[in-house]
Parts: structure tokens; sequence; C-alpha cells
């Protein structure tokens, strides 16, 4: 499986931006996917999570009313848009796909997630 993450880059406090991650490789419309985010000096962290037919979508608390997690199966793409950022939000922002592993771990541990994409830079400056 490939994943690629595209839409980063440098917005104001305040601003917007739309993260997409294009799937390719496997069955895309069976797999529950996630976002994490990785910020200098910190641990990779979990942002959002939905599943295979975005029944179900789950947030970290500090994004949470913020960002929106969505996925269009018969395009292969993931989504993320974020609104209101912040500084804090500064980071790489990974896409994933979960494996069996979920099912032991969860969705909203990196552990529950096989493949990853390269990631997108995101800044948000003051």
């Amino acid at each position: 499986v490939q994943l690629v993450e595209s839409g980063g880059g440098l917005v104001q406090a305040g601003g917007s931006l739309r993260l997409s991650c294009a799937a390719s490789g496997r069955t895309f419309s069976s797999s529950s996917m996630g976002w994490f985010r990785l910020a200098p000096g910190k641990d990779r962290e979990f942002v959002a999570a939905i599943t295979w037919n975005g029944a179900n979508t789950y947030y970290a608390d500090s994004v949470k009313g913020r960002f929106t997690i969505s996925r269009d199966n018969a395009k292969s793409t993931l989504y993320l848009q974020m609104n209101s950022l912040k500084v804090e939000d500064t980071a790489v922002y990974y896409c994933s796909a979960a494996g069996d592993e979920y099912r032991r771990y969860g969705l909203t541990s990196p552990m529950g997630y096989s493949y990853w994409g390269r990631g997108t830079q995101v800044t948000v400056s003051s």
C-alpha cells in the first residue's frame, strides 16, 4: 500500500488548511484510516481516525471542534480539514492505514496502523 499526503503549508494562526491522502495498492474502502502528527521534540501524536465506512470518527481532545476527518472511498482519498489553526498545530502530519493490530490497540494508537505516508509539513505562524 502507498499513502501520499498533500496540502500542507504555511498558514497564519486562525487560518485553515485541508490535507489529503491518496491511497493505492490495497482496498482503501475496507480500511480504517487515521492522521497522526509529529512535532519537534515531541512524540508522535494521534490526531483523528475514521472507520472504513465513515460511520465513526475519533479526535484528539486538542483538535476536537476544529479538525474534521473525512474520506471518499470512490476516490481512495482521506481528508483532514483543519480550521482555527494554532501555532501548536505545527507538525509533520502523517496519513496511516489500520492493520489487523487495530483490534488490539484501537484506532488512537499508532500501534494499530500498518501503513504510513511520508508526511506533509504544516506550519502555523503567529
